[in-house]
């Protein structure tokens, strides 16, 4: 199955039979990201976590405010 990253463009074949070509095929709003802007994007954040001014905001869904 050919795929595409959707940060750089390039354009890279997975095998078929992968849990990620299923998925790519099945739902298309998964995207692909390939290996090298995978690690980029990783290594990065953990730069930016590092520092100590990284917050991350997750949403809170609580059930006790009904």
């Amino acid at each position: 199955m050919k795929v595409q990253c959707v940060i750089c463009d390039k354009i890279e074949e997975i095998d078929d039979e992968l849990p990620l070509a299923k998925k790519l095929r099945n739902r298309p709003i998964h995207t692909y990201m390939c290996q090298a802007c995978h690690d980029r994007i990783k290594e990065r954040t953990e730069a930016r976590i590092s520092t100590g001014k990284f917050r991350l905001y997750r949403s809170v869904h609580r059930d006790d405010e009904w």
